[in-house]
């Protein structure tokens, strides 16, 4: 059996819940010792540049997740500006960008999964996207960890989805079938004058919790699948492009989601590419396109 294989297998034989929520204990950790090691190894060992944040001070951080989810200065991520431009949501790395097949999204050679199993399990709810485009994108430990609006949008449901909780990254997308519609997930359907559009933030092994800025911390949230619904008895939950919209407590994964004809993707982007927030995603199609699609 090779690394990668036995890397895999482990992940399935030790308690991944148990192991990820000690991991969020030691992260939320206020010994002044203890956090002030983290940070500074973490740092040191993924040479994260701290002149692009607002603190860039190490010792200033309350706990190791205070520094992680660190807040970036205003100018250093520049959002695009074009009527149409759909900004790319996160700091990271392609793993995938493309269309949906039927409901069929690919994770790597060999592997795909479900679109209805990823936004919920839901049927109607994942109707509106089927044969749409889709584009995951991987945040690595050294990236800025918070999410932003990829174009503006209005809050229609929120769904947190139980499950595993596998490590993200390129080998456990080539050797873990249906990965991302495995893992627990927080998934946010929005109105958007392209039509709807889902965001999925997945978490992963070590993820202490995801958070949206709406909601607070949503995931994890026990093993029952959660609907909530927004803009009738809740409160309306507008966000402009750019925006921040949640945050991962040691970081994974977020897909994004649009219906069939409505978004042609930055050519220039592939799987593996870097990404950077606020830079070009792609373009929302003008009306008269959609209508011939």
């Amino acid at each position: 059996m090779n690394l990668e294989k036995l890397f895999v297998l482990l992940q399935h034989i030790v308690p991944q819940h148990a192991i990820s929520r000690l991991a969020g204990a030691v992260a939320n950790c206020r010994w002044d010792w203890l956090k002030t090691l983290f940070i500074h190894q973490f740092a040191r060992i993924y040479q994260v540049n701290m002149a692009e944040a607002a603190e860039p001070d190490l010792d200033a951080y309350e706990h190791f997740n205070a520094f992680f989810t660190r807040a970036l200065r205003e100018d250093a991520r520049p959002v695009v500006s074009g009527r149409n431009e759909i900004a790319c949501p996160a700091d990271g790395a392609i793993s995938q960008i493309g269309t949906i097949t039927d409901d069929r999204i690919f994770q790597a050679k060999g592997h795909n999964f479900g679109l209805v199993e990823l936004l919920g399990g839901d049927a109607q709810r994942a109707e509106p996207f089927r044969n749409g485009s889709f584009a995951t994108i991987y945040l690595s430990p050294r990236d800025y960890h918070r999410v932003h609006m990829p174009y503006k949008g209005t809050l229609t449901e929120m769904v947190y989805v139980p499950g595993k909780l596998f490590s993200v990254n390129d080998t456990t997308a080539r050797l873990v079938p249906e990965l991302f519609s495995r893992n627990e997930r927080v998934v946010a359907i929005f109105d958007t004058s392209a039509g709807p559009m889902a965001m999925v933030l997945v978490g992963a092994m070590i993820v202490a919790s995801v958070e949206t800025v709406w909601a607070g911390l949503v995931a994890p949230a026990g093993r029952r699948l959660r609907s909530e619904r927004y803009g009738k008895s809740a409160p309306t939950v507008t966000l402009d492009r750019g925006e921040e919209m949640g945050r991962f407590l040691l970081g994974s994964t977020v897909i994004v989601v649009f219906p069939k004809g409505m978004v042609d993707w930055n050519p220039e982007l592939a799987a593996g590419d870097t990404t950077v927030l606020g830079t070009l995603l792609g373009k929302t199609r003008p009306a008269s396109r959609k209508k011939k699609d």
